[in-house]
């Protein structure tokens, strides 16, 4: 896999991961979520979850890449 298709899968990761998070709080404060009762704190919290755990690593992964790609130009 070449680089640029990597860091394109990693930017779709890191959106979709964002997106998570961003709709398991929309389900916190949702009234829908809250007549669930512990099933809908279960799929909020799920989505939060799940959401950081595919937008933190690529975050770092993609930090390092631009840095190196950084000093790459300096030199």
């Amino acid at each position: 896999m070449t680089n640029n298709k990597l860091l394109r899968l990693l930017k779709t990761l890191m959106i979709i991961g964002f997106s998570l998070i961003l709709l398991g709080a929309y389900f916190s404060f949702s009234d829908y979520t809250q007549n669930m009762g512990v099933k809908g704190i279960l799929l909020s919290a799920g989505c939060i979850a799940v959401g950081m755990a595919m937008s933190l690593p690529t975050k770092m992964y993609l930090t390092f890449v631009f840095m190196n790609r950084e000093n790459d130009k300096k030199e």
